[in-house]
């Protein structure tokens, strides 16, 4: 925490001061952002909707050549916790008794592929819930109704407990602003798949079903 906040403060995060978090991917990473500085308690902060392509399809002004100079440093005190987190055994103990969601694609899900992590598969109990999904065609956000209709479709509500992870923690970061478009609170897990599927000791699930 001691590290996070320097950084937020040499970014110029200040108490009250709005943040605006982007990427040139999709906003998955910034995703990640946006959840952690949200998390350890910096309360406005949002996506650029359709991250650094949406802006240039705008016909946005773009900046090149050597980074603008360094805001003046900012006051922000990051206290942790304030998004809700899972570690292995409550995202175990979710897939059994709320909804446990897996963001990663469909073919890392049913193990047919694992191209980072020890072991393929997916945690025994989860639903496949593709971030992707929660897109259109040109990487903006769908609609609340319609990202509502995709997560009810997959058992979530708000009176669900809701927990998702994927891979590292990054497209599920994602996910959990979908999720907050939508009208529904989710926890993290942050250690994901990379976590789960290093212990051996935690089952793996094949195939399309959450098993």
């Amino acid at each position: 925490m001691a590290r996070l906040q320097e950084a937020a403060r040499r970014w110029g995060i200040s108490a009250g001061r709005p943040v605006v978090v982007y990427d040139d991917n999709g906003n998955t990473a910034a995703a990640r952002a946006w959840w952690l500085l949200r998390w350890a308690g910096v309360e406005d902060v949002t996506l650029l909707d359709g991250a650094l392509a949406a802006w240039q399809s705008a016909g946005l002004h773009l900046a090149a050549g050597d980074p603008v100079p360094a805001p003046p440093p900012g006051d922000i005190t990051l206290t942790p916790g304030r998004l809700p987190v899972l570690d292995a055994d409550e995202a175990a103990g979710l897939a059994s008794k709320g909804l446990l969601l897996d963001a990663r694609a469909a073919e890392r899900y049913r193990g047919e592929t694992e191209p980072v992590d020890p072991r393929a598969g997916h945690i025994p109990g989860a639903v496949s819930a593709p971030t992707g999904d929660n897109l259109t065609a040109v990487g903006t956000f769908l609609p609340a109704a319609e990202l509502r209709a995709r997560f009810a479709e997959l058992g979530a509500d708000p009176a669900t407990a809701v927990g998702v992870y994927c891979g590292s923690g990054v497209t599920a970061a994602h996910q959990i602003a979908d999720l907050a478009i939508a009208g529904i609170d989710a926890a993290l897990f942050p250690g994901s798949w990379s976590a789960w599927s290093a212990d051996p000791a935690r089952p793996a699930a094949l195939g399309s079903q959450p098993g």
